[in-house]
């Protein structure tokens, strides 16, 4: 008979985030529930002592330094929690990677409305033809984000609203409407 660990109450929650985040990811557009609401779940799953991060949030900061994390600047960052959504100034600083090592483009995970009046048009892998969603962002800077971005580098955004979370990989192309 093998018997295995039980995983401890972090274990579980952190484990179910990773694959809400995964899931999401592979699903562009479509939003998935997160074990518990915000971005500080989402630290504790992501970040560890050798992630290079960026927040403008003092509670954030706090949650991050408890990971052992480096508190970086933005253009230097891995990961970036926001508080709000950047400008477009903000996202041509982000790490891009290469076309050599594009795994070292950051990631941005932003708070959210999925009922804004931002309208989206998503195609690309994990989209079944297109889907449509609705965001709070400004239009901007998902045309911004276009042109700065060119295949493979780029970065991948989260959109989080409450405890549901929206995954942007850098394949995915936006349309906005």
């Amino acid at each position: 008979m093998t018997h295995y660990p039980t995983p401890s109450d972090f274990e579980a929650q952190t484990n179910a985030t990773y694959e809400a985040l995964m899931w999401a990811l592979s699903r562009p557009g479509r939003a998935r529930g997160l074990p518990q609401a915000g971005q500080a779940g989402i630290i504790l799953t992501l970040i560890d002592r050798e992630c290079a991060i960026y927040t403008d949030s003092e509670e954030l900061r706090a949650v991050a330094a408890s990971t052992g994390a480096h508190p970086v600047a933005a253009e230097c960052a891995d990961h970036l929690f926001l508080t709000s959504v950047p400008n477009v100034a903000f996202l041509r600083q982000l790490r891009q990677g290469s076309d050599m090592y594009p795994e070292e483009g950051a990631t941005l995970v932003l708070p959210a409305s999925f009922k804004g009046n931002t309208r989206l048009r998503l195609t690309g892998p994990g989209v079944d033809g297109e889907i449509t969603i609705n965001l709070d962002a400004p239009p901007v800077i998902w045309t911004a984000r276009k042109q700065i971005m060119r295949y493979p580098m780029g970065f991948e955004i989260f959109l989080v609203d409450g405890d549901q979370v929206i995954g942007l990989p850098r394949t995915t192309e936006i349309e906005v409407l």
